[in-house]
């Protein structure tokens, strides 16, 4: 008896770990989902049409996901290097998130492939794309967003996306960059200096600035907020590199009126 009750409780206790994971399992959000939200149909999607969408990939995902594009991996372009068959460009070859992301996955959206971190990222890349990087490319190859899910940036002066550049950038980089008790960013090694957590609008209000509507659409402003990523782009072949806008004369008469 006593070899069939540990049999019985072994089996029961795996029972309820299967349950307990299950659970632990994320909901696909598109269980529910009716194909044509997404997919341009009139009945069920058919392998011929599936990649013609209502809008574009970015569009579509950015419902759910916001904030995922802010600052991330270019998407919505034609790579410059030779596309890789296992990561599928869209209908009209540009890279798009299910370049990357297969969406119809048993987890949704998650990473196409076996390969994470360098290792995806070196499967379209080459290796000197990274080498010419500060840090080896490090930073990129964490992450191809810069999330916020759950940050509230740990100060009511800056965003999210300055917090987490200033994890690296407050003690590592080409130099260190500290933010003052007045907003102001300081850039070590250099004389720049700009202020962060500023309401774009209310400084608006003063005179000397473009309407928000007019600026270049490289020019990010999160949550209406000037931000590291406001000048300068983290997923580019120099990390860090500043923004580059339509606007002749330099990115700073992107947003000063002078």
């Amino acid at each position: 008896m006593t070899g069939l009750r540990q049999f019985a409780a072994a089996g029961l206790l795996a029972t309820l770990a299967l349950m307990v994971s299950a659970d632990r399992q994320p909901a696909d959000p598109l269980a529910a989902a009716a194909c044509d939200g997404c997919h341009v149909s009139s009945g069920a999607v058919e392998a011929a049409t599936a990649r013609v969408l209502h809008a574009s990939q970015e569009k579509l995902c950015s419902d759910c996901h916001p904030r995922a594009a802010v600052a991330s991996h270019p998407t919505g372009v034609r790579p410059s290097m030779q596309a890789v068959a296992d990561y599928p460009l869209d209908w009209k070859g540009e890279l798009t998130c299910s370049s990357c992301h297969d969406i119809h996955a048993q987890r949704h959206g998650q990473l196409r492939g076996d390969k994470r971190r360098r290792e995806f990222c070196l499967a379209c890349h080459d290796a000197t794309f990274f080498q010419q990087m500060a840090d080896g490319g490090r930073s990129l190859a964490v992450s191809g967003h810069l999330e916020t899910i759950g940050l509230d940036g740990g100060s009511a002066l800056l965003d999210p996306y300055t917090a987490q550049c200033m994890d690296c950038h407050g003690e590592r980089g080409d130099g260190t960059v500290e933010v003052t008790s007045s907003a102001n960013s300081r850039h070590s090694g250099s004389g720049v200096n700009h202020p962060v957590g500023v309401e774009y609008a209310k400084a608006s209000v003063f005179g000397g600035f473009r309407d928000r509507t007019a600026l270049d659409r490289a020019i990010e402003l999160p949550g209406g907020l000037v931000s590291c990523i406001s000048c300068h782009s983290g997923y580019s072949g120099r990390h860090g590199a500043v923004r580059r806008t339509s606007r002749g004369g330099g990115l700073c008469l992107e947003c000063h009126d002078l």
